[in-house]
Formats: structure tokens, C-alpha cells, sequence
């Protein structure tokens, strides 16, 4: 028997094939790890993955970097009341997504839609109706909903409103905005300020007027914080914090005088209820200085609720050129009297005037006869104009046009200023310009031109800025004064000039008589000019012209110029004149009686709304406001002027408290405030002469409406 095996080959290839698996595994783990050590080696080495810096990434997870920003310097008027300033806003969304749950259970979606509906349309520009079918949308049932612009701008107090009913769901984004208190408030001139994304990052940004002229000193930088923590999010003790701090924006001071200005803002708009001008503006400025007190234009904006931006972006008293008409007669007599070739007491004949084959036409075409240029200038005649031009020449005339700074800008520092334009080749076209025709002006340089004649022959250049100053050092970066630009005229044309513009007013030939005033001489030149088709002719119809006045006060020694313009008005049953007498008289009569404007008091608007009526009367009482109450309600639902508005004393306060309203007495108001109430219970209101009401159509205590009819008769004090 054999005790040898069967197959010694096979075992013998089984024991080799072991040995070279485990001889292949135990290199492959020595290679693997191997590997891993290299790789571990990089990394402790280069502390880099996928060209991701290890180090860089653990330290901002736990760094905690939080960017503080920079407020916006704010904008004030005269007497260092705001008229724009930084604020916050909110967005609201509502979230209908029942996934959405919190701790305990807790439902952070929307429960009760017709609820949400309801509060929403309470607060917001949103009916129930439309939030309720916002909140219930037809298809799918979507993460969360907006409302579009009736959920977008939301003050900090509506917010707190909505949110006092605690409905789940309603969730708000805190928003940067910028607030206007005083709404339509000089807005085109002070501009907007309006939030930009970049990189992540939103700031405030200028887009028009002083907010865009002055962006980058508005303009703060942003600060920054870091802190180390641990995975729990607490600051890892023993560590500092880096802080940087944030420096906020430089404060604009504007020569603004609130008061002034809110006046202007509703005689304003008073006229242009009646007329529905194309464009309209009007600045009252000081006489010595060229400080502007207030200014506005005609398509306007309400700063606050944007309604209105987009009729016109144009600041249009320097984004505009257009031919002044008659007031450029003032510049023409200047100049003829100051070169020397003036004599008022000559004569010519009126009506018509032939240069080469044209023809200067005198507004009235059947003229007054012959008559001396003093006269002519008192009834606005183009041809004693034309006279006067031809007789001091071309070179002349065209020299005073510069020395008066026309066809160059003012440099305001206001966006996109104009240098206006001139044709001035032919005679007909020189002598054209001698009453307004043929030369495009702006508003800023006619306001330049005209303080030449108020300021005894110092032409001041116009200026809204008094300052700018660093909030964070309390100190004056640069200051704005006076700035004397030239002498185009001397004392003795200038007061000659003044006198002529009084003859305007008070001759019996006149034709300003409309701008009498009592207590004071007023020195006028009333203007009317064709608004050019933009071509080679002009515009036909009687709604197609431009009217203006310039006015000073008090005519000997002017502490007050003023400039109104108003092109392509649809008059009704008032003259032009009529029309801008009513703006120009109380906004000049209420400057005069402020002894110094630039120190008048003020106080600001509280929150009244949601009172009682004896509680918001006494409040605004103590404040020296006037109240007048609208309604027999016993609690406020609205005030006529928003919480933050810089307040005058005795400024008339409308609270309005639902149910009847009986018509006050109205005899002492002033028109503006006689406009006020008009509009806010929907009176329909005709105006009869201009200062303060002594005659009531309805009387005191009747019952009113929307639809009402109210004539009131005002006259000046005497």
C-alpha cells in the first residue's frame, strides 16, 4: 500500500497561490497606506484640498464676520429739520407651505387666510377680495406669497400693527429705504435715493437732484466684526473681537426754509389743479445772496409714496432751456441804460417794426400809438425792445448777454445742467432776443441774472447748499457761501431798472397791477412768450405759450426775488397774470413778515392717529399747532400731516374722525389752507381773490361732502 498522496502538485499550487494573495495584500495595504500618509502629509503640509484652503475654511466657520452698516447722511432744511434721512422698511410674505413647523409643534404657516386677508387689507393698498386670492392660489400650492407693491414699503408702525394680531404665516424683510417726511417737498431739487444690489451688498444710491449731486458724501462705509467661536455659536473665550467701525455719510444742510416751501408746495399745486399746465416752476430766493428759500416744479412726486415719478425725471429748473419771453426785457433796458443809450423819454411808434423784409409785432398788433420808452417798457412792447437793441448794436447787446452769464451754466452742482443757446446771426434774430425769442435760458441762470438788479448791480450766484458736515467728527467739510459771479450793470442802472418795474405795477398803464401788495412796493416784469415747436417755427393756439414773472420786494431795497414760469396753461375764466399773482403774493408776503427765516422755530409732527380727539387736540395745541377736526367721530383715523414733517407755529392741522362734517367758519383762513380742506373731503372749491377769507358761499356748521360746492372771497389785510 502507498502512503504517499494522490496530488502533491496541487497542494503545493494551493500553498504558492496563498502566499502570493497575502504577499499581494500585505503590499497593496503598505501601498494604501503609504498613500494615505503622502496625502495627509499634503494636506497637514499644504493645508489645501481641491485647492480649498483648509485653514481659510475652518476659521470662517468659526469666524463669525458681520458687516455694520453706514447710515446715510441726512438732508436738512435751513433749520436743521430733516427732509431725508435714512429708515428701514419691510417686505411682507406669507408662508402657506403646512410643512413648515417649529418647535412644540408650533405652525409657522398661513391658518387662517380670511383673517390674514382681512388685517392686510386694513393696513395695506390691497382689497380683502385681492389678498384673499393671493393667499388661495388655483393651481398648486406654492412655498409662500407676495403681494406685489401693496407688500412692499412698510413702515416700522404698520408692521407692528399687522403683526398685533399674531396670525401665523405673516413673516416681513427688513428693507434700507430713505425717507421723505414732507412728501411733495422741493423733490425734484432734493432728489431721491433709492436701494441698489451689488455683490450681495445693498446700499442706498443717489438717482436725482441733491441725493445724486452729493451721493458720495452722503454716501458712508460700511464697518465690520469678527469674533471667534465655538461650534455652538458662543465667542470663544480668551479671543478678541475685531471691530472696525462704521463711518456713516456726511449731512447735506440745504438754505431750505420748511415753511416757505410747504407754502409754496400748495399754491402750487393750487394753480395747477385750475390750469393743468404742461410744466410749472417757481423759486423764491434771497435777494443779497442768491440763498434759494424754496423751489419746486410742476409735474411733481410725492417723495414718499413715489406717486408721480414717472411723469418727469428732468429737475427742470436747470434740466430745461427755453425762451423767457418778456421777463428778458428787464436784461435789454439794463443794458441799453448802463452803455448809455437809453432815453425813456424818447418816442417811437408802437405796434410794428420792420427789420430788413421782417416784422416785430407788438403782443397788442394795433400798438398804443407813439410812445416813449418808459412807457413801452411798463405795456411789454417787443418793438421799443427791438429799438433799444438796434440802437446799442449787435456787439453791444450780445457783450451784456454774456456779462449777465446767459448761454453758460450757473455750475449749480446739480445734475445735468443746461448752458442754453442763442440765434444770433441775422438782424431779426438780435433783435428777437432783446424781448425773449431766439435765446434759450434756464431757470438757475435767469435767477443769477436777476440778482444783478436786486443786489445794486452784484450778480450772486443761486445756491441750495449752506453745508456739509461729518457726522462722525461733528465738523464742517466744506462750506457753502455767497459767491459774487460778476457786475454786469452798476448800483445806478440797477435801481433805475427797479424803478421801471414798479412802473409795471403801479402806472395806470401798467399791466401788473394784479401784483400789488400791501405794505410793501413790489418791482414786476410780467413775461409771455410762444413755445417753440422745436423746429424752425412756433406752436399756434392760445394754450401754447409760456408765461412768467419776475418779482422783488420791497422794490427800493429788494430782500426777496422770485421767479415763476408756466408753460402751456389751459386758462379758464382767470388771466395768466391773475394766476401767478396768486402764487407769487402770500409766498412773498409770508417771508416778509419772518423776521429771520433762517431761525424760524419748529417742531415735528407726532402721531396722533388712533387718539382721542380731545388727546390729539391737546397735543398739538401744546405744540402751538391749529387744529380743525373733520367729522363728528370720537377718535382720529387720519392726519393731514405725516408723523416726522417739520411743523410751523400756528401751521392748521386737519384730523379727520369719520361720520358728519360740518364746514367751520372759514373767515381769517389763507387759500392754502382753504385748499387743503377742499381736497380732503372732496369740495369742489372756486376762489375769488387773493390773501384771507372774509366770505363763505356755504355757511359755518353746514353739512359737507365729496361733491360739495364752496366759493370762497378772499382779500388782503390792509
Amino acid at each position: 500500500m502507498n502512503d504517499s498522496p494522490k496530488h502533491p502538485m496541487k497542494n503545493t499550487n494551493a500553498r504558492r497561490n496563498r502566499k502570493i494573495v497575502g504577499q499581494f495584500l500585505f503590499f497593496l495595504f503598505i501601498g494604501v497606506f503609504i498613500l494615505i500618509a503622502v496625502r495627509f502629509s499634503y494636506i497637514s503640509i499644504g493645508k489645501k484640498v481641491q485647492n480649498v484652503n483648509l485653514s481659510a475654511a475652518a476659521q470662517k466657520l468659526y469666524t463669525a464676520n458681520e458687516t455694520l452698516k453706514a447710515k446715510r447722511g441726512t438732508i436738512y432744511d435751513a433749520n436743521d429739520q430733516p427732509i431725508a434721512e435714512d429708515t428701514s422698511v419691510y417686505s411682507l410674505y406669507v408662508v402657506l407651505d403646512k410643512r413648515q413647523v417649529g418647535l412644540n409643534n408650533q405652525k409657522l404657516y398661513a391658518t387662517n387666510k380670511p383673517k390674514i386677508a382681512k388685517v392686510l387689507a386694513k393696513y395695506l393698498p390691497i382689497s380683502e377680495k385681492k389678498a384673499l386670492k393671493i393667499l388661495s392660489p388655483s393651481k398648486g400650492t406654492p412655498f409662500q406669497v407676495e403681494f406685489g407693491t401693496a407688500g412692499q414699503n412698510i413702515s416700522l408702525a404698520t408692521k407692528q400693527k399687522i403683526q398685533s394680531y399674531h396670525l401665523s404665516g405673516i413673516n416681513f424683510v427688513q428693507q434700507e429705504s430713505r425717507l421723505y417726511p414732507n412728501g411733495v417737498f422741493a423733490s425734484h431739487l432734493i432728489g431721491l435715493a433709492q436701494a441698489t444690489t451689488k455683490d450681495n451688498q445693498t446700499t442706498l444710491t443717489g438717482s436725482m437732484g441733491i441725493e445724486q449731486a452729493f451721493n458720495k458724501e452722503l454716501t458712508g462705509r460700511d464697518g465690520s466684526q469678527k469674533i471667534k467661536k465655538d461650534m455652538y455659536g458662543y465667542q470663544l473665550p480668551g479671543t478678541k473681537q475685531k471691530y472696525k467701525k462704521a463711518q456713516n455719510g456726511d449731512n447735506v444742510y440745504t438754505t431750505l426754509d420748511t415753511r416757505l416751501q410747504t407754502l409754496l408746495e400748495t399754491e402750487m399745486s393750487s394753480v395747477q389743479s385750475q390750469v393743468k399746465a404742461n410744466s410749472m416752476n417757481a423759486v423764491l430766493m434771497n435777494a443779497k445772496t442768491g440763498a434759494i428759500l424754496a423751489a419746486t416744479q410742476r409735474p411733481t412726486f410725492n417723495a414718499t409714496t413715489k406717486a408721480g415719478l414717472g411723469q418727469i425725471w428732468r429737475n427742470t429748473l436747470v434740466q430745461d432751456a427755453y425762451e423767457p419771453g418778456s421777463t428778458m426785457k428787464i436784461f435789454t433796458l439794463a443794458s441799453s441804460i448802463n452803455s448809455g443809450n437809453y432815453n425813456g423819454n424818447a418816442t417811437y411808434q408802437s405796434g410794428r417794426y420792420t427789420i430788413g423784409n421782417q416784422v416785430v409785432p407788438d403782443w397788442n398788433t394795433s400798438g398804443w400809438g407813439n410812445i416813449t420808452y418808459n412807457k413801452g417798457f411798463s405795456v411789454s412792447s417787443n418793438v421799443a425792445m427791438a429799438h433799444l437793441e438796434q440802437q446799442m448794436g449787435a456787439k453791444t447787446w450780445k457783450k451784456y448777454i454774456n456779462r449777465f452769464h446767459f448761454l453758460k451754466s450757473t455750475n449749480s452742482g446739480l445734475p445735468g445742467e443746461l448752458s442754453g443757446s442763442i440765434a444770433f446771426s441775422r438782424p431779426i434774430e438780435q433783435a428777437d432776443t432783446s424781448f425773449g425769442q431766439g435765446i434759450q435760458v434756464t431757470v438757475f441762470q435767469m435767477l443769477q441774472a436777476l440778482t444783478a438788479v436786486s443786489n445794486n448791480g452784484t450778480m450772486m450766484k443761486p445756491y441750495v447748499i449752506s453745508k456739509v458736515v461729518n457726522p462722525n467728527t461733528n465738523k464742517t467739510v466744506k462750506a457753502y457761501s455767497p459767491t459774487k459771479v460778476g457786475t454786469p450793470i452798476t448800483a445806478k442802472t440797477a435801481k433805475a431798472v427797479r424803478k421801471h418795474m414798479e412802473d409795471v405795477v403801479y402806472k395806470s398803464y401798467g399791466i401788473g397791477s394784479d401784483y400789488k401788495m400791501s405794505g410793501y412796493k413790489v418791482a414786476v416784469k410780467t413775461g409771455t412768450a410762444q413755445v417753440s415747436n422745436g423746429k424752425s417755427g412756433y406752436l399756434s393756439g392760445d394754450d401754447n405759450y409760456l408765461y412768467s414773472v419776475a418779482g422783488m420786494v420791497p422794490a427800493n431795497n429788494p430782500k426777496y426775488v422770485m421767479y415763476i414760469t408756466m408753460k402751456q396753461p389751459h386758462l379758464g375764466s382767470k388771466t395768466a397774470t391773475q394766476l401767478l399773482a396768486s402764487i407769487m403774493k402770500p409766498v412773498m408776503a409770508r417771508a416778509l413778515q419772518e423776521d429771520s427765516p433762517t431761525t424760524t422755530k419748529t417742531t415735528k409732527m407726532p402721531t396722533v392717529t388712533g387718539s382721542s380727539v380731545t388727546t390729539a387736540t391737546n397735543k398739538l395745541s401744546k405744540l402751538g399747532m391749529t387744529v380743525t377736526t373733520l367729522g363728528n367721530g370720537t377718535k382720529v383715523q387720519k392726519q393731514s400731516v405725516s408723523a416726522g414733517t417739520a411743523l410751523y407755529q400756528d401751521q392748521r392741522v386737519f384730523l379727520t374722525t369719520g361720520g358728519t362734517v360740518s364746514l367751520p367758519s372759514l373767515t381769517g383762513w389763507s387759500k392754502g389752507d382753504v385748499v387743503k380742506l377742499a381736497q380732503l373731503v372732496g369740495i369742489k372749491l372756486t376762489v375769488n381773490g387773493d390773501g384771507y377769507v372774509t366770505k363763505q358761499s356755504l355757511k359755518a356748521g353746514a353739512t359737507v361732502s365729496s361733491g360739495s360746492e364752496l366759493t370762497i372771497t378772499l382779500k388782503q389785510n390792509k
